[in-house]
């Protein structure tokens, strides 16, 4: 166990983190507006200084597999975009909505369950941008429909080994199987996706009281025959199968795919545009489900997610500066600040020091040791994020829960795995997936939202304390 650190290493430590977390919840404070981004820089360049971690430590701090993950699902979902995924995607959930309300439901259901299997960074990168357009389109507001994904997200991955890191490496240290881990969580999963549902319709049930996705067609009609156009020329706006995620502009949309043909092969030449465009949209969705295969077989995620994105490159047979420049950069950034910021933290070994004082009183085969174990997973998820927080406790728990009984342990790291996930819920900087939905939302060039730390937590906290509670009774109920 990590014992604490000298005092200077601990006050400059925790400063440094603190001027982190302080710019992370504020980005615009009067007395040092620089940014999410840029406060990560200066919270990992502040450790370095300060003596709290070494230069070679903090760039082995940073995680690869992570940012190359990011980077490359930013690709494939630029090419899946291009696709017309967003044209299917939106068909289904405005398959005969019956309004906000109905919609904020579906994007609900269809996020926890695509975030199963293609992670929740992965659903919120292709995804932000897509919700910002489905409520624009229905005159709706941005902000349930964003903490719909964000919180939908995070509960929908902890089904899944592959669904999160945290869940990777509990996955990996506990040898739990693929098939095992999913039918432990999947009860607690789908009920805290139906209470966090109803907790967002309770909250937000006036918003959502928006027209009709058919009235805000017709009356698009009418304002086209009152201006003298066409109702025809208001269809790409009917709705979001027609615009590829952008409503309105379909050739934004399929630039992606779109071809030069003077740079092509001459079989791209000697071709039909329709038969070009059918074959690229085609294999952008075949290695996408290739890709999804193997992380269920349990490939590499970070160079499968590398490979999918490079071969839709190669065959798309262009230059990708355009796809590469729509890759959120500065968001990597703020990663890569993050992880030398948290890693410096858990260094002065206040982390540690927290759960070595609480050890003895979390033994989860008691109600109250498994309060006391989640009220910690969920501080130290928030404090020095999941991923850090499952490497630090897991051996522990696991140690702990063995002088119980063998099933006590299996248990013990599907619980670990469930409320670190659903913390991630519990403010802004609880999970990578919340800071991908800011980030994206508060940077798209249309529709652009900014999500703020108190109007997350606002719903996020108390979402995160009821969905925990109900889900931990449920933790390995299910198994085979």
């Amino acid at each position: 166990m990590a014992q604490l650190a000298p005092l200077p290493k601990v006050v400059f430590g925790s400063a440094a983190f603190g001027v982190f977390w302080m710019l992370a919840v504020f980005p615009s404070v009067p007395f040092l507006p620089i940014g999410r981004t840029a406060g990560a820089l200066l919270g990992a360049v502040l450790m370095i200084v300060f003596h709290v971690i070494s230069p070679d430590d903090a760039y082995a701090s940073i995680d690869l597999p992570i940012l190359g993950l990011l980077f490359a699902t930013m690709v494939v979902g630029g090419y899946l975009k291009g696709a017309g995924m967003f044209k299917h995607l939106g068909a289904l959930l405005a398959w005969r909505s019956q309004g906000g309300r109905d919609l904020l439901c579906r994007v609900c259901v269809v996020t926890a369950l695509a975030s199963a299997l293609f992670t929740n960074d992965t659903c919120c990168v292709v995804l932000t941008e897509f919700v910002l357009e489905l409520a624009a389109e229905r005159k709706l507001p941005a902000k349930p429909f964003l903490l719909a994904l964000a919180t939908s997200a995070n509960i929908g991955s902890s089904a899944t080994p592959i669904g999160n890191p945290q869940n990777l490496v509990i996955a990996f240290n506990s040898k739990i199987t693929f098939l095992q881990f999913f039918f432990g969580i999947l009860p607690a999963m789908l009920a805290g996706m139906g209470v966090n549902m109803v907790m967002l319709l309770c909250m937000y049930w006036k918003d959502l009281e928006g027209a009709s996705p058919d009235v805000v067609a017709a009356g698009k009609e009418m304002e086209a025959i009152e201006e003298g156009r066409s109702p025809l020329s208001v269809l790409s706006l009917k709705s979001p199968a027609a615009g590829n995620g952008n409503y309105g502009h379909s050739h934004d949309a399929d630039s992606v795919m779109s071809e030069n043909k003077s740079t092509k092969h001459r079989w791209f030449m000697q071709c039909s545009e329709h038969r070009r465009k059918l074959f690229l949209k085609s294999f952008a969705y075949v290695v996408t489900v290739g890709m999804l295969i193997a992380y269920m077989l349990g490939l590499n995620m970070s160079w499968t997610a590398i490979t999918t994105a490079i071969a839709l490159v190669v065959v798309d047979f262009r230059d990708a500066e355009p796809c590469l420049d729509k890759v959120s950069y500065s968001l990597l950034v703020f990663f890569s600040g993050m992880f030398v910021t948290v890693s410096g933290f858990n260094k002065t070994g206040l982390p540690g020091a927290i759960w070595k004082f609480m050890a003895p009183y979390s033994k989860i085969d008691h109600v109250s040791g498994v309060t006391v174990l989640s009220v910690i997973v969920l501080l130290l998820s928030n404090l020095a994020s999941n991923v850090p927080t499952v490497l630090l406790m897991g051996d522990e728990v696991a140690a702990s829960a063995a002088t119980i009984s063998a099933s006590a342990v299996t248990r013990s790291w599907l619980l670990l795995a469930w409320v670190s996930t659903v913390a991630g819920n519990l403010s802004l900087l609880g999970s990578a997936a919340n800071l991908i939905v800011c980030e994206q939302a508060r940077r798209a060039p249309r529709n652009a939202h900014d999500l703020s730390f108190w109007s997350h937590v606002v719903f996020g906290a108390p979402s995160t304390l009821v969905v925990t509670a109900i889900g931990i009774p449920l933790i390995g109920k299910v198994s085979i």
